[in-house]
């Protein structure tokens, strides 16, 4: 059977790790571009619970630097190799995109149905990005769970982050890694 492209660029997806992403990153049509295909996704409502928040330049050793300082007021006893890592987690990618998850609560719309569109948009933008020829990872880590880091990074009421999503150029190739096996995942229910 002939694989059509679009079903090869979904096959051929793999994440960059953030360490192995570098400059040159978008540009400003380019991210525009990539964040036009990241928002076609299925949206019950059509209540569009997500925004973005661009992460450049000195902005993301900023948001190192208060990362440090939140990880040793969250653990006093933070090894230091833990906190520079927390400190540098920003500065490799030129930039991270921070899908925000806006969350109405009380909606028709269950809150997991919004939560789970934010997140189609974290895949779709790896997508995007990798079709214009960048590498992408979709990062979480304690600080998207913060309620601190939530407030310096200007989330309101009801919002959260899905995923920082890590864009740049890869230094290295990703090798392919096994995947699972769609058959050994597949049940027919019958009544």
């Amino acid at each position: 059977m002939h694989t059509p492209p679009a079903l090869q660029l979904l096959d051929a997806r793999r994440s960059v790790p953030s360490l192995e992403l570098g400059e040159p990153g978008p540009d400003d049509a380019t991210l525009l571009r990539m964040l036009q295909s990241a928002v076609r996704v299925p949206d019950h409502g059509k209540l569009v619970p997500f925004r973005f928040v661009r992460i450049t330049g000195d902005a993301r050793h900023a948001l190192g630097e208060f990362l440090a300082a939140r990880a040793l007021q969250r653990n006093p006893e933070a090894p230091p190799a833990l906190v520079e890592k927390d400190r540098s987690r920003f500065s490799h990618a030129p930039m991270i995109i921070a899908v925000v998850a806006r969350i109405q609560a009380g909606h028709k719309v269950p809150e997991q149905e919004q939560l789970l569109t934010a997140g189609c948009v974290c895949f779709a933008l790896l997508q995007a990005a990798q079709a214009l020829g960048f590498g992408a990872q979709w990062l979480t880590a304690w600080m998207a769970y913060d309620p601190e880091v939530a407030k310096v990074l200007g989330l309101g009421e009801g919002e959260r982050i899905a995923g920082f999503v890590h864009i740049g150029t890869a230094s290295v190739d990703v090798p392919e890694r096994d995947r699972p096996d769609p058959r050994a995942l597949l049940t027919d229910w019958t009544p």
